[in-house]
C-alpha cells in the first residue's frame, strides 16, 4: 500500500489572504447552513486526458458534498469559465449564490507524473484564500483529488481533513451458513478495495498502526486465536507473542510503541500492554471480571475499556500512571467498544438497551452522552482524523429473518449526515477502522 503512495508528493506553494468570518463553519453545530462551493471544469495541459481531469473534479465534488457542510453549485449554473491566472468576475459568481470558487489545472510531468494546481477564491471577500500545487503519479490520481479536497475543507473549517485516508475492515461473503471472512482495505470513499488476507483463516478486529506501516488483528490461524501483525509494505505476518492464553481486541498506542490487548487466563479476561521494543507484557486490570476493548487516549496516558466489574457491561477509564480506574457510563443499558477521539474530547461507544443497539459519544468523564444512530445490530465505532466523523458497521435482517447484511456507515458528531460507504456487490462490511492521514 505504502509503495503505491510513495510516488506522490504534496507541495504547498502559496497561501494568501484570510478567510472571512462568513466562510468559517462551526462544524459542531447541529444545523449549519452549508457553504456554497463552485468547482469549475479543470483545465488540462498537453498530453493530459480530459477524462482524468473530469474524474478529479468528480472526486473533489463528492468529498466536499459528503460532509454535509458544503453545497456544490450545479455545474449548469456556473456563469463563466475562468482560466487559471485570471481574476473571476465576483458579481457573476455571487449572482448564482456561490460563496467559494475553485479553479484547477492538470498538467503532465516527466516520469509519468501529474501536477495538479488549484486556486480557491472567497467570492464575498473578492480575494484568493488558497493556492496549492500537488505532484503525484498517474496511479495516484484519486489521492491527488482527496488531498485537494482536504486543503479546501481545512481552509474553510479550520479543522483537519479526512479525505486522504483509508479504512481497514472485515469482509463477509457467501451464504449465511457458510460466510467467508477476509481482511480488506479501501479508500475512505469505498474505492480501491483490496484484500489483505486469504479465505483460509478467520480474522477479526484489524487496527492501523499510527504510522500506517502495519495492521494488528486477531487471527484464528490453526484454530488458535492470537494477535498478529501485518506489514502493509511486504505483506509479512507475524504473531505478536506467546501469551499463554487466547488474546484478542488489540489496539496500538498513539506513539506505536505499545499494543493493548485482552488475554484470557484461567477463565479471567484482562487487559494487558505489550511493549514492542523489549517484548515485555504487563497486566493492567485484575479481579474476577471480564475486561476488554481497550482504547488509548490521544496522549497515551489513559485507556478506556469495557468491563462488567460493576455488575453489568460498562465503560471504565484506567489511568496508566496511577492505576486509578473510574466507571464513566451510567445510562440505561450496557456499554461496549469505546473509542477515544483523536482530539481527546469524546469517547465513542456502542450501547445496548431495550433490544436495540446504538452508537453514540460522551465526554471522557461520561457527561453529555449523545446517541448518533440506532438499529438492530451495530458496533465498533472508529474516528476519522479531526474527530468530526465516526465510521461503524450495522447489520440488518431481511424480511424472512434469516439473511443478514452488514453495512459500513459514517455519521458526524451532530448525529446528522449519515451515509453508507458503498462496497462491491455481495460484500458485507464489518469492524471498520479509520486510518490516520496517509503519509
Amino acid at each position: 500500500m505504502r509503495k503505491l503512495f510513495m510516488g506522490l508528493v504534496a507541495a504547498l506553494i502559496v497561501m494568501v489572504g484570510s478567510a472571512h468570518a462568513e466562510l468559517k463553519i462551526d462544524i459542531v453545530a447541529g444545523a449549519t447552513e452549508p457553504i456554497s462551493v463552485a468547482v469549475q471544469k479543470f483545465e488540462v495541459g498537453p498530453h493530459v486526458r480530459s477524462r482524468d481531469a473530469a474524474m478529479l473534479r468528480d472526486v473533489v465534488d463528492a468529498d466536499l458534498k459528503s460532509t454535509g457542510l458544503f453545497r456544490i453549485v450545479d455545474r449548469m449554473a456556473l456563469p463563466e469559465y475562468v482560466e487559471m491566472g485570471n481574476m473571476p468576475n465576483f458579481k457573476l459568481w455571487a449572482a448564482v449564490r456561490a460563496q467559494v470558487l475553485v479553479q484547477a489545472k492538470l498538467t503532465a510531468e516527466p516520469d509519468d507524473m501529474y501536477r495538479l494546481e488549484f486556486y480557491v477564491w472567497d467570492v464575498t471577500g473578492t480575494e484568493q484564500i488558497e493556492a496549492q500545487s500537488l505532484v503525484g503519479s498517474k496511479k495516484s490520481l484519486r489521492r491527488l483529488a482527496h488531498i485537494m479536497a482536504d486543503a479546501i475543507y481545512e481552509r474553510l473549517t479550520g479543522e483537519i481533513g479526512y479525505f486522504d485516508t483509508q479504512i481497514v475492515f472485515i469482509t463477509e461473503t457467501g451464504p449465511i451458513g457458510a460466510r467467508v471472512k477476509r481482511m480488506a482495505i479501501m479508500d475512505q470513499d469505498g474505492y480501491n478495495m483490496r484484500f489483505l488476507s486469504d479465505k483460509k483463516t478467520f480474522v477479526m478486529s484489524p487496527r492501523f498502526s499510527p504510522n500506517m506501516q502495519s495492521v494488528v488483528f486477531l487471527s484464528y490461524r490453526d484454530n488458535d486465536p492470537m494477535v498478529w501483525t501485518l506489514d502493509l509494505d511486504t505483506g509479512e505476518q507475524r504473531r505478536l507473542g506467546q501469551f499463554g492464553g487466547m488474546n484478542f481486541a488489540p489496539q496500538f498506542s498513539p506513539d506505536g510503541s505499545r499494543i493493548a490487548l485482552s488475554i484470557v487466563k484461567k477463565g479471567m479476561t484482562h487487559i494487558y500492554e505489550y511493549n514492542i521494543a523489549d517484548k515485555t507484557l504487563r497486566q493492567l486490570t485484575s479481579g474476577g471480571t471480564i475486561n476488554t476493548s481497550p482504547s488509548y487516549s490521544p496522549d497515551g496516558t489513559k485507556i478506556a475499556y469495557n468491563s462488567n466489574r460493576s455488575g453489568s457491561q460498562q465503560i471504565h477509564v484506567l489511568d496508566l500512571e496511577s492505576g486509578q480506574q473510574e466507571r464513566i457510563s451510567y445510562g440505561a443499558g450496557r456499554y461496549a467498544t469505546p473509542a477515544w477521539s483523536p482530539d481527546g474530547q469524546f469517547i465513542a461507544f456502542t450501547k445496548i438497551a431495550d433490544d436495540t443497539f446504538y452508537v453514540g459519544i460522551m465526554t471522557p468523564t461520561g457527561r453529555n452522552e449523545k446517541i448518533l444512530a440506532g438499529g438492530w445490530f451495530m458496533e465498533e465505532p472508529s474516528w476519522a482524523p479531526g474527530s468530526r466523523r465516526i465510521v461503524y458497521y450495522e447489520t440488518e435482517k431481511d424480511d424472512d429473518d434469516i439473511e443478514r447484511h452488514s453495512h459500513i456507515r459514517s455519521v458526524d458528531i451532530t448525529g446528522q449526515n449519515l451515509y453508507e460507504i458503498k462496497l462491491p456487490d455481495g460484500v458485507n462490511g464489518m469492524e471498520p477502522t479509520w486510518s490516520p492521514r496517509l503519509p
